[in-house]
């Protein structure tokens, strides 16, 4: 197994190695059928107790499939360019669509569109988060950005924009008009899909 490469394992081997029980993963695989996917959005209390799998290996199954995401997230570099709303979607969505709480971010960009920065601005609870635009600004200025997308999930699981959503979307617009810095795109990410205030036509011309 290990003279081939993780790379070349299949599922089940793949599973083995993390729970050093190879019986242990069969079950655990079947449990979702065969699907990785699934047994990465278990929760950790209901995941322990297929076949007796335990609080220490449910975390390490979880953990491995949040290390995934997360690495999927972060594997942009400052050399990254963003052409469309779809690159923002993906860039995003394994970060964001699984979390149980609202997190906004902010994506800093040169006037060629190239990514200088993604910082989260603000992380809240369930139906909300507190976004102070003046700091978004702020890093902006900062940073030397010409232009930015803000990017926030909605834990519901349904992306359509809310009032809130809307109102924050003009206030930036306008802060960062003040100082030539263009906000193109506002984008909410869920588990039912994704919704972007350009497409929709919402953003100011």
């Amino acid at each position: 197994m290990a003279s081939r490469g993780v790379e070349a394992l299949s599922d089940r081997e793949l599973l083995a190695l993390l729970t050093d029980d190879e019986q242990l993963a069969e079950v655990v695989l079947s449990a979702y059928d065969g699907s990785l996917a699934r047994i990465g959005d278990q929760p950790e209390a209901r995941l322990r107790m297929v076949g007796g799998l335990g609080l220490k290996r449910a975390r390490m199954l979880l953990a491995a499939a949040e290390f995934g995401r997360r690495a999927v997230a972060s594997g942009g570099s400052g050399s990254d360019f963003i052409n469309t709303g779809d690159d923002v979607v993906r860039l995003f969505r394994p970060q964001l669509e699984r979390l149980s709480h609202e997190e906004c971010w902010v994506v800093y960009l040169t006037s060629s569109n190239r990514v200088i920065e993604r910082y989260r601005i603000s992380q809240g609870g369930v139906t909300g988060t507190v976004v102070d635009h003046r700091l978004i600004v702020k890093r902006a200025l900062e940073l030397l950005a010409t232009q930015l997308i803000l990017v926030h999930n909605h834990p519901s699981g349904t992306p359509e924009a809310s009032g809130q959503d809307k109102t924050l979307t003009e206030r930036v617009a306008r802060a960062a008009a003040l100082f030539d810095i263009r906000l193109l795109d506002h984008i909410i990410i869920a588990r039912d899909g994704d919704f972007s205030f350009l497409r929709e036509g919402l953003m100011g011309r």
